[in-house]
């Protein structure tokens, strides 16, 4: 569906952020990329829609093949939705008018200056009821919570109606029952549509509980790529360079508490 071939990144302080690594992403699979901060997880991340480009190496589209015209990134990215930490939402605009703007790359540019389209106004307001958010339709953003800010957000990927969503921490900044429930959220929206899903988190108790595959990253070097069933606490202790204070069965245990706050969410 997706597929880097040997891509790196260094940056022009001469950071490199990213050593050559290969991943292919099928279509439908929920990936999760695990590892602290500054291990080259985002900087992974970005280039899959280029939004920072490898300095080396081909990323690869099953619809446009090897990403290199203006006019296949322009495809690529319109089938390419991306979820944010902090949300990235227009704070003065109205949950639904967020949600609409996902539709401006369908657009002409001369089109773009009139009100939406019917079809999309109602594919709008079908993605906020996914969501459960169709009674705050009218609501600012800025007056809703970081949960609800959060699934505007994915309610504004979906009405973009992707191939590929990427989500950068998209629960970084919510408390634990409130990111499962935005993550149990868009893990079945992703299965019921068959949407590939690539995102990154720190938290591997969220991982193990949401990922169909974990790739685990430290100092920009792809450390291992695995299902959390076959994830080891030594292979967590590679990753974050010495022993984890919890290994990967009491994460386990942490995954169920989760999943019991979230059922109460």
């Amino acid at each position: 569906m997706i597929q880097i071939k040997d891509v790196s990144v260094r940056y022009p302080s001469g950071v490199i952020a990213l050593k050559p690594a290969s991943l292919s992403f099928a279509q439908g699979q929920f990936t999760v990329l695990l590892g602290s901060s500054g291990a080259g997880k985002s900087t992974l991340l970005r280039t899959l829609n280029l939004l920072v480009r490898p300095t080396g190496g081909e990323v690869i589209s099953e619809e446009t093949g090897v990403l290199r015209t203006r006019g296949d990134l322009r495809k690529h990215r319109r089938s390419t939705a991306m979820i944010f930490q902090q949300h990235q939402l227009i704070k003065r605009y109205s949950a639904l008018k967020n949600v609409l703007t996902s539709r401006i790359g369908y657009y002409s540019v001369t089109r773009s200056l009139f009100p939406p389209k019917r079809e999309d106004l109602l594919l709008a307001l079908h993605c906020l009821e996914r969501v459960g958010l169709l009674d705050q339709a009218q609501t600012r953003v800025d007056a809703l919570s970081g949960g609800q800010q959060q699934r505007v957000g994915i309610a504004r990927a979906l009405c973009q109606q992707p191939r590929l969503i990427l989500a950068d921490e998209p629960v970084a900044s919510l408390d634990p029952a409130t990111a499962y429930h935005v993550l149990t959220l868009l893990r079945d929206i992703c299965r019921e549509d068959g949407i590939t899903a690539v995102m990154s988190l720190h938290q591997v108790d969220l991982a193990i509980t949401f990922a169909d595959r974990i790739v685990g990253l430290s100092e920009g070097h792809i450390k291992f790529d695995l299902t959390p069933s076959t994830m080891t606490e030594q292979d967590l202790e590679a990753l974050y360079n010495n022993p984890v204070s919890r290994g990967s069965s009491d994460a386990k245990e942490e995954a169920w508490n989760l999943q019991s706050c979230g059922s109460a969410v």
